[in-house]
């Protein structure tokens, strides 16, 4: 796609009726012949809008009004370039843990957690967050993550976790507050409920930081998967994470992954994890795939609010 049509899809797929201020600006770039050149500059991988939109949250730009972002955006386009250049989309969403749990419920306990594209970490916590899916709660700790699901019955329990780990480029510390602030700017203007959970996150992951790793997740997998421990089960994760990758190297992560002992757990776009035919997604939002050990389980939406079943019941997708 063209930055333009990027911007368009953005907009109509992932922003409208979850971001209205998002929606408006994202269309307002797609149209503006100045601001799609100073786009082009950057390599392809640095002009996603959410990128776009952080960093001039991070340098304290105006959001809600599209004429005041782009004044704001060509007069500040040096620092502006320069961030994107060094940051990544680290959306570091607690929320996810809520399409993690029925799998992660549903495997041998205890657990041995690897996340790559770790970013924080914060969702290597799934057993110290509480739940609510509809009526239905499960967990006592916090914060409280709601996910409107169907087609499975919520899990009654959280996983046992005794062992956590992530894997990342640039791991950040929820402890540094350059690095709190980036994740609080990741965060769409509208979502105060998501500024709460990260913060009400980060102090979970404060009081007890998980192993972060700063690397590769083709080359330096296997060495940190083998530092789980004995007895565990080892589960292998990433949630809108493998998109950033160049596809030669999604393609040998999967072949390394699918060498490790346990299981794997993916939520990503479908293009990004080849998984042939998959059923029509609930509506024409954007929507993720959960998947286990390679086959598609749910359509996920993106920051965990919504789960909708389609595969193999739980039990028997856990134990094939």
């Amino acid at each position: 796609m063209t930055i333009a049509e990027t911007y368009v899809e953005f907009a109509t797929c992932e922003a409208r009726g979850v971001s209205p201020a998002y929606e408006l600006l994202s269309l307002a770039v797609s149209r503006d012949a100045d601001l799609l050149a100073l786009l082009d500059t950057l390599p392809p991988g640095k002009r996603q809008p959410n990128l776009l939109f952080g960093v001039v949250r991070l340098l304290g730009g105006p959001i809600g009004d599209p004429d005041a972002f782009r004044e704001y955006a060509v007069a500040n386009w040096p620092e502006i370039e320069a961030r994107m250049r060094t940051r990544a989309t680290q959306t570091n969403e607690a929320g996810r843990c809520a399409l993690l749990l029925p799998v992660l419920a549903a495997l041998p306990q205890p657990l041995a957690l690897l996340e790559v594209g770790a970013s924080a970490g914060l969702c290597l916590y799934p057993d110290r967050y509480s739940y609510r899916y509809g009526d239905h709660t499960v967990g006592a700790g916090g914060p409280v993550l709601e996910c409107a699901a169907s087609g499975i019955a919520p899990p009654d329990r959280v996983p046992e976790v005794v062992w956590r780990a992530g894997l990342d480029l640039n791991p950040l510390r929820v402890t540094d507050p350059d690095d709190l602030a980036w994740l609080d700017a990741l965060i769409w203007p509208e979502h105060e409920h998501r500024r709460a959970r990260l913060r009400a996150a980060a102090a979970v992951a404060a009081a007890e930081p998980p192993l972060l790793v700063r690397g590769d997740l083709v080359d330096d997998l296997p060495e940190l998967a083998a530092r789980a421990p004995a007895g565990a089960t080892l589960v292998v994760f990433h949630s809108s994470a493998l998109y950033q990758v160049p596809a030669p190297r999604r393609e040998a992560f999967v072949e390394v992954v699918r060498g490790l002992p346990g299981h794997w757990i993916a939520i990503e776009a479908p293009g990004v994890v080849g998984y042939g035919t998959l059923p029509v997604p609930p509506d024409d939002t954007l929507h993720n795939v959960l998947a286990l050990d390679g086959a598609p389980l749910a359509w996920t939406r993106p920051h965990g609010q919504g789960l909708a079943w389609f595969g193999a019941p739980i039990g028997s997708a856990a134990n094939a």
